[in-house]
């Protein structure tokens, strides 16, 4: 594929067959429970239980600005927790999108989803509660998935 496919329907049901990982972005505290993650949540506990350990036990492991974890929710499906907001209110440093830490994500994501030769399915990442623009996170998503295959 050469290009983003943009879909309308519910990111937490990608269509097309073989491995499929849905990504998105987490914040860098241990919130879970707005935005996205609800609708993840609703389909699977596995994601929000694997993010809340891995924030736990953070100083024995890679939680932080642009890291990444994966978590299996069926045979042919994988959650992508992306770290790529800084907290989560906007305030004197502006939104919590860290377009740098999302970029870092998405390079580990584009590893990760070769790995598993799957295909990688995500709503506007970073877009919503973390307050990002689309304009500045597509690039991304094209020149670290899209260019990489």
């Amino acid at each position: 594929m050469s290009e983003i496919a943009y879909v309308r329907g519910d990111a937490t049901t990608p269509l097309g067959k073989g491995v499929k990982v849905i990504a998105h972005v987490c914040n860098d505290i241990g919130g879970w429970g707005k935005g996205f993650v609800l609708a993840v949540s609703r389909r699977w506990p596995e994601p929000e239980a694997a993010y809340r350990a891995w924030h736990r036990d953070r100083a024995h492991n890679d939680f932080g600005l642009g890291a990444a974890q994966f978590v299996q929710v069926e045979r042919y499906v994988w959650v992508a927790n992306l770290v790529g907001q800084r907290g989560t209110r906007t305030g004197s440093k502006g939104v919590p999108v860290r377009y740098d830490a999302i970029d870092q994500a998405l390079g580990l994501l584009a590893g990760r989803a070769a790995e598993l030769g799957g295909s990688v399915h995500m709503p506007r990442i970073g877009c919503g509660l973390a307050g990002g623009k689309w304009s500045r996170v597509e690039p991304l998503v094209a020149e670290r998935l899209v260019k990489q295959g």
